[in-house]
């Protein structure tokens, strides 16, 4: 098992000294409806330059985008369910094909039809974000988000970044009321 973080804060992802170039993203939760209503979170991608901002809206990779337009950030499809053990949905990050460029990946996840539904992040249970290294399929860390988000119907789980040549990764845990339009459009993605 690899380190387990808290919100804020960050660790270095390397094997053994030596930077890894393609990881899992593995994202977990689970809903417990109050109502009986169907319970959709959908994890996404967004991936930023330099100034923090989506490089483009194609660079936006969820259900309706499975990848980013380098291939770099695939999406494996959206999970309608949630149901099982492990990772609920997979981000999958070539890094080495990533550019320069690339600020940071942020990773999220949304409640679909929260609003209507009258769902929110109070209702799930055992949230969490891993990066497992695909060469030795270790995990490198992972986060699991705490129980304060009742309200919030989107959620900033985490972010792959890079600093001085090698790919950090960084707990945040932000919660939104505004769902994932709130988020995308904190990150420069046109929505409308």
């Amino acid at each position: 098992m690899g380190v387990s973080l808290t919100k804020g804060q960050n660790v270095v992802l390397h094997q053994d000294g030596t930077p890894l170039a393609d990881v899992t993203v593995g994202l977990g939760w689970d809903a417990r409806p109050a109502d009986g209503a169907d319970f959709d979170l959908d994890a996404s991608a967004i991936i930023c330059g330099p100034d923090m901002k989506a490089v483009s809206d194609a660079h936006f990779v969820f259900y309706n985008n499975l990848a980013s337009p380098d291939g770099a950030v695939r999406h494996t499809g959206d999970n309608l369910t949630g149901e099982g053990e492990g990772d609920d949905e997979q981000i999958l990050i070539d890094l080495d094909r990533l550019g320069e460029g690339t600020g940071q990946v942020v990773f999220a996840v949304s409640i679909h039809a929260a609003g209507t539904r009258g769902q929110n992040f109070g209702q799930v249970d055992d949230a969490f974000i891993r990066v497992v290294d695909n060469l030795t399929g270790r995990e490198m860390c992972r986060y699991e988000l705490s129980h304060d988000a009742a309200g919030e119907t989107a959620m900033v789980f985490g972010a792959l970044y890079r600093r001085a040549g090698e790919w950090k990764f960084r707990a945040i845990g932000q919660g939104y009321t505004s769902g994932l339009s709130g988020i995308a459009t904190d990150y420069g993605v046109n929505v409308g």
